[in-house]
């Protein structure tokens, strides 16, 4: 695990009603621990794993992250970001895990309207959270092991990464921002 990555507790998980939702496909296979960096503000970001293993609603898609709502960030090589919305077939996407961090290009982003959850997260003094799909195929790094959307609950730990916010156009920079 790198030095950016912890576990921050699960501490509010609230309905958000019907909204986009991404998942992003990738050309390649992804182990059921690997995932995507996302996020709701810029103060850092949860780990959203493939959907490698199947559920009692859907079947393996190793190649696949439902990686959340379309106005969320997803973290990008050299700490640089783009909104869900953003992304596009082609476009290189680093893939995470607790040993590290590889990169695969998307072979295609689906775009669908559903039902979406908010997770809030503690970590040290921050607030980070991720708006998910409500559904068995969002996954999540626990500390013992993968955790679904369905299933989650107050008190859980998540895999997450801290970051700083203030972007302009997916770059860093310096300037006052608050996000909530």
């Amino acid at each position: 695990m790198t030095e950016t990555m912890k576990y921050c507790e699960v501490t509010h998980i609230k309905p958000m009603g019907e909204g986009l939702r991404v998942c992003i496909d990738f050309v390649d296979t992804l182990v059921p621990t690997e995932g995507v960096f996302v996020g709701n503000t810029g103060y850092g970001y949860l780990l959203s794993l493939s959907e490698s293993v199947p559920t009692d609603t859907y079947p393996a898609r190793p190649f696949r992250v439902n990686a959340g709502a379309f106005h969320q960030y997803l973290l990008l090589e050299k700490e640089e970001t783009c909104y869900l919305s953003e992304l596009k077939a082609g476009d290189r996407v680093p893939v995470y895990s607790r040993e590290g961090m590889r990169v695969i290009s998307v072979g295609r982003v689906k775009i669908e309207r559903r039902e979406l959850l908010r997770v809030q997260c503690m970590c040290g003094d921050r607030v980070l959270s991720s708006t998910v799909q409500s559904s068995d195929s969002v996954w999540f790094l626990g500390e013992e092991n993968r955790v679904d959307a369905k299933t989650i609950k107050v008190g859980d730990k998540l895999m997450c990464r801290h970051d700083i916010p203030g972007r302009h156009l997916g770059k860093r920079k310096e300037e006052y921002i608050e996000e909530i």
